[in-house]
């Protein structure tokens, strides 16, 4: 099958979009507000972008809680997600006004951040303190700007939990990493293999 997506008419039950860009890592961002009130939330659009240096992005249709407290402050954190924890990371996706925590809702401890003046989440097994280096809004082909809001950040610290560390690495079959599918799916990266990139010669 072929279709176009300015018709969209791929013919089936549900958008195939999001379930063809999968698995995608989650960014459970925790926020502060100018006002000092503090927010969690869950985004299926997020990466690492930049290892040199580390550069994160978070984005969402419209500007929501987390854009806001982002722009405000100038910093936000990203929460590892890990399967013993994804039924409180749905939960923290709920829509609570501004102001309510959705680490109270979800059960969750919010901790405050070694550099940064924001919440990260005591549970996760990984923390990213950022500091954000720009917001935009992408065109689309037309010139208009999108729907979505993109939040780019640099990691100036990071927190890890020993428990998932062995010989050296994160280990994932401990840490079991909480991938995003498409529709309401989820999947589980503990099943990892390793491959060695082919040594090729110059000239």
């Amino acid at each position: 099958m072929f279709y176009t997506t300015d018709s969209n008419r791929h013919g089936l039950a549900h958008d195939p979009f999001k379930a063809i860009v999968s698995p995608r890592p989650i960014g459970w961002i925790g926020s502060k507000g100018r006002d000092g009130s503090i927010n969690l939330a869950p985004y299926s659009f997020f990466n690492a972008v930049a290892d040199r240096p580390k550069l994160v992005m978070f984005s969402s249709a419209g500007r929501k809680h987390s854009q806001r407290n982002a722009a405000e402050t100038g910093v936000f954190t990203c929460n590892f997600v890990s399967r013993d924890l994804a039924e409180k990371m749905n939960l923290s996706s709920a829509a609570l006004p501004y102001g309510d925590s959705e680490f109270d809702f979800a059960g969750l401890t919010a901790k405050p951040a070694e550099l940064i003046d924001a919440p990260y989440v005591g549970e996760a097994f990984a923390v990213l303190e950022c500091r954000v280096t720009e917001i935009i809004e992408p065109k689309t082909l037309s010139g208009e700007p999108s729907e979505n809001v993109l939040v780019f950040g640099e990691v100036v610290g990071i927190r890890i939990d020993e428990a998932i560390v062995r010989d050296g690495r994160l280990d994932m079959s401990i840490a079991r990493p909480l991938a995003r599918m498409g529709y309401m799916d989820y999947s589980e990266g503990s099943d990892v293999f390793e491959m060695i990139r082919p040594q090729t010669q110059q000239g």
